[in-house]
């Protein structure tokens, strides 16, 4: 937990620093938006989960969106500020405490994971708008897989044509490993070591960047049949 809202405030200052003076600069990752967009998003994004954490909301038609606005003050100073407000509320939460989420675990420790890892994606998509794109940290990208494929998978409504076809993804710079089996109704995870269809090796961030659709696979190692890979981060509603 404590390593969470630190990540929170680091990857927050470093989107901010890398916002700074480009806000106008288109972002790869995010096609159509630049740099502002991008803040806006996140810190509105802060905001509104700072609201159903600390006011324990169960629902989200309950969060008053109009404040969540960045107004017409110096937007960086909003984005800063929604950052350490948003940190401080999480670092002195009880994770156990059951809240709205969209996901199937309701409660304040999804929101306390969900935040370093929503900031420090747009972080690397702010940096990546200027070409000074610095690597997810290990650790914080191998749980991120871990959400991805925990959390996001298990929510996606449409059904995934799967055959049976089996990726292996190897985190090269941490103990990461899984093996996803892709099914009919969606797709299997399992922790460990195990010959797949395909093979993808790569760092934790350019794993996790991979499943976010912020890298390609051939930007990575692919030892193997590259279609099913393909087809998986296709299938992902990231929205």
């Amino acid at each position: 937990m404590p390593e969470y809202v630190h990540a929170l405030r680091r990857d927050g200052d470093a989107l901010a620093d890398a916002a700074a003076g480009n806000v106008e600069a288109s972002v790869p990752g995010c096609p159509g938006w630049t740099v502002q967009d991008l803040v806006v998003h996140t810190g509105e994004v802060h905001r509104f989960w700072k609201q159903i954490a600390e006011r324990r909301l169960q629902d989200a038609r309950a969060v008053d969106r109009a404040s969540n606005e960045p107004g017409h003050g110096d937007l960086l100073d909003w984005f800063r500020d929604g950052v350490a407000q948003l940190a401080d509320v999480l670092e002195h939460a009880d994770g156990s405490i059951p809240v709205w989420s969209w996901s199937a675990q309701k409660n304040i420790a999804f929101i306390q994971r969900r935040m370093p890892q929503e900031t420090a994606v747009h972080r690397w998509d702010a940096e990546s708008a200027t070409g000074s794109e610095q690597p997810i940290e290990p650790e914080l990208a191998r749980d991120g897989i871990d959400e991805f494929l925990d959390l996001f998978l298990p929510a996606e409504e449409s059904s995934f044509d799967g055959h049976g076809e089996t990726i292996h993804l190897h985190q090269t710079d941490g103990g990461g490993e899984w093996v996803l089996e892709l099914g009919p109704e969606g797709v299997d995870v399992e922790r460990g070591h195990r010959k797949g269809d395909a093979a993808v090796r790569g760092t934790g961030s350019d794993l996790l960047l991979m499943l976010w659709r912020r890298i390609p696979p051939s930007s990575l190692e692919v030892i193997g049949d590259e279609a099913p890979v393909e087809r998986l981060i296709a299938w992902a509603d990231l929205e």
